[in-house]
């Protein structure tokens, strides 16, 4: 299952939600639409005492929900209670809340917003857009970020046509590309940025992410040429394209005295570039 996390509002209220492409269907974090419909000072008690009262009556509804990981308020990723459109408006339904119909609607406009989405891939690049300004971001990172997703994009549909699965082998080449271009496998790129769940590429900075992408479309250019038959096949290919980028990060280090990896990221270096534009 590919999953696509996004940030939705709802009268300028923040509701979490993840896309299933295999379902294609939205998912919703359950305590962030009782937080909204009831007003509840604690969002999460309320929806415990719900659940066990529908779980009590034998609601089918309450019995098919799942938990999926999403970003919680400090930053971690935990297991949160999640409903798709369906069972969400049956929720609605055992919660008194004068907001329900105008929810019924929303929800409707963000199903047919992902279709529109699937239709025309632009707007979707818009919504992205405007959640990355949201957080922060620089438009000049966010222009970098979106350009990375097509170039990850072409590397991927590369892999797929040479039969790389998708899951564990796409993340032992995406290692051996990030291993051989920054001098961090995945995992201790994201501990010396002080990361857990959170995605590396949106912590990279401007330099970061245009080396990282310079490594990827080299990986995509060689297979194109190459055409690799098995997996250790891509693996050395993945290795030799995230090289390139690899010599020329050594050379921007060697021309600047800096190393290129930061601790922080985009957002950071934005936020003191501004308080320095201040004090000025």
């Amino acid at each position: 299952m590919t999953k696509e996390t996004a940030i939705k509002l709802f009268e300028q209220k923040q509701v979490r939600t993840v896309w299933n492409d295999d379902e294609e269907k939205w998912y919703f974090s359950i305590v962030d639409i009782v937080a909204i419909l009831t007003e509840s000072v604690d969002a999460n008690a309320y929806w415990r005492k719900l659940k066990q009262r529908l779980k009590e009556e034998g609601n089918e509804t309450v019995t098919n929900c799942h938990a999926l990981k999403m970003e919680a308020a400090d930053g971690k990723m935990r297991l949160t209670d999640v409903a798709d459109n369906e069972q969400l408006l049956r929720l609605i339904q055992s919660i008194p809340s004068k907001k329900a119909e105008p929810f019924k609607q929303w929800l409707a406009r963000v199903g047919s917003e992902r279709i529109d989405e699937i239709e025309d891939p632009e707007k979707g690049i818009d919504r992205l857009m405007e959640t990355y300004l949201r957080k922060g971001y620089s438009k000049e990172w966010i222009n970098q970020r979106l350009k990375s997703i097509e170039v990850r994009k072409e590397l991927t549909d590369e892999w797929e046509n040479r039969g790389i699965q998708k899951g564990q082998e796409y993340a032992i080449l995406t290692d051996e590309i990030t291993t051989a271009w920054s001098g961090f496998t995945t995992k201790q790129y994201k501990a010396f940025k002080e990361l857990k769940k959170e995605n590396l590429r949106d912590h990279m900075t401007n330099l970061e992410l245009v080396l990282n992408m310079l490594a990827e479309a080299s990986t995509t250019e060689i297979s194109k040429e190459k055409s690799p038959k098995t997996f250790e096949d891509s693996r050395k290919i993945a290795k030799q394209g995230g090289t390139i980028a690899g010599n020329t990060r050594r050379e921007i280090e060697e021309k600047t005295g800096r190393k290129v990896i930061t601790k922080q990221n985009a957002k950071q270096l934005g936020h003191n570039k501004n308080k320095e534009i201040g004090k000025k």
